[in-house]
C-alpha cells in the first residue's frame, strides 16, 4: 500500500494508471463512499425521525418541513469550505476528520430524540446534522483527482451513488424500527449509527491517501467563482440533485400529511425512490461518459418535466399510485441527472484548456484543478436546491393543504434547466463575424461533447 502521502499522480498516464494507479484510485474511492454513506445518512436523519414525531411530539407539518430545510440549508452551505479543504488537508486527514465529525450530531440527536424535548433544541440539532451533507463535496472534490478524465464519469457517479444511498438505507432502517420495536423508539435507529461511525473513520484512516499534488489553489478558487460555466452548472445541478435530496427529505411528509399515511405506511414507501435514484447514478456517469454529458442532461431534464406533471395530475386527482408511479420515475431521473451534470464538469474545462491552446499535462493541470473548485461551489448551490424544494412544499400545504401547488413551480424550473442545457451546451455556436479590418475570428467553444 502506497504511503499515506503520494507526490507523483498522473493518472492520464496509462502506463502508470495500470501499473498502480487504477488500484490506489479503486481503494480510495471504496473508503471514501463509506464514509460519505454514512454522512447522507446522518443528513437525512430528520426525514426518518419526523415519521417517529407523532402528535405527543408537538410538531405540526409545517414545522418538520423546516426542521428538514434546516439540515439541507447547513450541509449545502458547509459544502464550499469542505470541498476546499481537501487540497488544504489532504483527501485522507480530511476523511477522517469529516467522518469523526458525524458523532456530534448523532450523539445529540440521540440524546434530545423524545416527547418534550423543545422545538428550539430540535432546531439546534438539525443545524449539527448538516455537517453529513458536506461531506459529499470533498468526497468528490477528492475521488476527480484520483481519476482520468475518461472515468471520471463512471468514478464520479459510483462515488456519489454510494453516497446517496444513505439516504435510503437510514429510511429503510427507520422502516425496519417502526415495523418491529413501534414508531416510539427512534433511539434504536440513531444508536446504530454511533459505532459504524467510529468504523468508518478508523477504515479511512487505515486505507486511504492524501495526493501531494493537490495543492491548495486559491486562484482556482477565485478564477472558478468568476467563470461562467459554474453558476450555469449549479443552476442545472440544482435541478438534479437538489431535486434528490429535497424529495428524499420530504417524500414521507407529504405521504402522510397529503395522502394520509401512517408512519409504517410512509417508512415502508419512503425508501424506494433514494434507493433507484442512488442506485441509478452511476449509469448516468457512464451514459455520459459515451454520449456526452449535455446529451444525457438534456433528455434527462425533459424526462423529469413529464414526471413531475404525472405527479402534479396524481396531486389534483389524489390518486396515490400514480402519485408514487410519478415520484419513483422522477427520483430515478434525478439519479442519472446527478451523474450526467457532474460529469460535464471536467469536460467542461478541458474543452476550455484546449481553446487556450493547452495541450498534454498543461491541459490536465488546468482541468483538473478549476475543475476541482467548481465541483466544490457546484456541489455547495446545487444542494440548496433540497432546501428550496422542502420550503416550497411548507407554503404550499400552509396555503392550500397540498403540495400541488409547489410541484407546478418544480415542473417549470425542470423546462428553465431543459432552454439553459440546450442553449449553452448543444446549441451549435453562432459564426463568428470578422470585423472589416481584420480576418482575425475569435475561437468558438464547442461543448457539445462534454
Amino acid at each position: 500500500m502506497a504511503g499515506r502521502w503520494i507526490e507523483q499522480w498522473d493518472p492520464e498516464d496509462e502506463t502508470f494508471w495500470e501499473a498502480e494507479g487504477k488500484h490506489i484510485a479503486k481503494r480510495n474511492l471504496i473508503f471514501s463512499v463509506i464514509s460519505e454513506h454514512i454522512g447522507f445518512s446522518v443528513w437525512s436523519m430528520f426525514s426518518v425521525m419526523a415519521l417517529f414525531m407523532g402528535p405527543q411530539y408537538g410538531i405540526d407539518p409545517a414545522g418538520k418541513f423546516f426542521l428538514v430545510a434546516v439540515a439541507s440549508l447547513v450541509g449545502a452551505a458547509l459544502r464550499v469550505p469542505y470541498g476546499f479543504a481537501v487540497a488544504r488537508f489532504g483527501g485522507r486527514n480530511w476523511t477522517i476528520f469529516s467522518a469523526g465529525m458525524l458523532l456530534v450530531p448523532t450523539i445529540a440527536l440521540f440524546a434530545v430524540m423524545e416527547p418534550g424535548t423543545s422545538y428550539t433544541t430540535f432546531m439546534v440539532v438539525a443545524i449539527l446534522t448538516g455537517v453529513g451533507g458536506a461531506n459529499f463535496a470533498s468526497s468528490m472534490t477528492n475521488i476527480n483527482s484520483f481519476y482520468p478524465l475518461r472515468l471520471k464519469g463512471w468514478a464520479l457517479g459510483m462515488n456519489a451513488g454510494g453516497g446517496n444511498i444513505g439516504v435510503a438505507v437510514v429510511q429503510l432502517l427507520g422502516l425496519l424500527v417502526i415495523a418491529t420495536a413501534g414508531a416510539t423508539q427512534p433511539r434504536l435507529l440513531v444508536g446504530l449509527y454511533i459505532p459504524l461511525i467510529i468504523v468508518a473513520t478508523v477504515l479511512s484512516a487505515t486505507y486511504m491517501n492524501n495526493l501531494g499534488p493537490v495543492k491548495n489553489d486559491s486562484g482556482a478558487a477565485k478564477e472558478a467563482v468568476r467563470d461562467n460555466h459554474t453558476w450555469i452548472m449549479s443552476f442545472l445541478y440544482i435541478g438534479t440533485f437538489g431535486s434528490f435530496i429535497g424529495y428524499s427529505f420530504a417524500f414521507g411528509l407529504v405521504l402522510q400529511n397529503q395522502f394520509g399515511r401512517t408512519p409504517l405506511q410512509a417508512a415502508s414507501l419512503t425508501f424506494v425512490g433514494p434507493l433507484l435514484g442512488s442506485l441509478i447514478r452511476p449509469v448516468g456517469g457512464h451514459l455520459a461518459d459515451r454520449l456526452g454529458g449535455a446529451r444525457v442532461t438534456l433528455w434527462n431534464f425533459a424526462f423529469m418535466t413529464a414526471a413531475v406533471g404525472v405527479v402534479v395530475a396524481a396531486s389534483v386527482q389524489k390518486s396515490l399510485a400514480l402519485f408514487i408511479a410519478g415520484f419513483i420515475i422522477l427520483f430515478i431521473l434525478t439519479g442519472i441527472g446527478n451523474g450526467s451534470t457532474y460529469k460535464m464538469i471536467p469536460g467542461i474545462y478541458r474543452t476550455k484548456a484546449q481553446a487556450k491552446g493547452l495541450t498534454g499535462e498543461e491541459a490536465q493541470i488546468y482541468a483538473r484543478r478549476l475543475s476541482g473548485a467548481t465541483m466544490a461551489l457546484i456541489g455547495a448551490v446545487g444542494a440548496f436546491g433540497g432546501l428550496g424544494i422542502n420550503l416550497a412544499l411548507r407554503q404550499s400545504f400552509l396555503t392550500s393543504g397540498s403540495g400541488t401547488s409547489a410541484f407546478v413551480v418544480f415542473l417549470g424550473y425542470y423546462v428553465l434547466c431543459f432552454a439553459v442545457t440546450w442553449a449553452v451546451y448543444l446549441r451549435r455556436p453562432a459564426r463568428t463575424v470578422a470585423p472589416a479590418a481584420t480576418t482575425e475570428k475569435k475561437p468558438q467553444l464547442s461543448y457539445a461533447e462534454v
